[in-house]
């Protein structure tokens, strides 16, 4: 999960992206299976969406990040 910001014409939005993938014993490989992503432009709409999404992640026992805001 990672919290991004892209510039473009409008100005600065804020991406939050969760990526999906599993690891693959068999493969010795993580297999990607696509990903969910928000785009606010407020950055602290987009800090809140990433704070719950993660929120809810670690209530399952998932903890890994890129980020660690929250």
């Amino acid at each position: 999960m990672s919290l991004l910001d892209e510039a473009n014409k409008l100005g600065t939005r804020y991406c939050v992206r969760q990526t999906h993938a599993e690891w693959s014993d068999i493969d010795r490989q993580i297999m990607f299976d696509g990903e969910e992503v928000d785009y606010f432009w407020i950055l602290a709409e987009a800090k809140q969406r990433y704070a719950e999404r993660k929120f809810s992640l670690a209530t399952k026992g998932f903890i890994h990040s890129n980020m660690d805001l929250c």
